[in-house]
């Protein structure tokens, strides 16, 4: 089982290495689309490249309330602790 702070980590390698945002500029109150420039396609490359990681099926559905990266760590660790 992995921490929020694990997450929080993956999630910052993720960003920065996917989307190319900095990871200074990622932080748990960051909005996604509105401070990140991550657009609805870019959430669902995000989707995929978690479901690789935590090797659980994720419904997209889950993810249209997320708006900040604290949502985002919020529900993977809802889809982790749900074994």
């Amino acid at each position: 089982m992995k921490s929020r702070e694990q997450v929080f980590e993956l999630l910052v390698s993720l960003l920065a290495g996917m989307f190319e945002v900095p990871a200074a500029n990622i932080h748990l109150g960051a909005r996604l689309y509105d401070d990140l420039d991550v657009d609805s396609i870019d959430a669902v490359d995000l989707i995929v490249e978690l479901r690789k990681i935590t090797g659980k099926q994720i419904d997209p559905e889950a993810f249209k309330s997320v708006r900040t990266v604290d949502d985002v760590v919020d529900a993977v660790m809802d889809i982790l602790e749900a074994e």
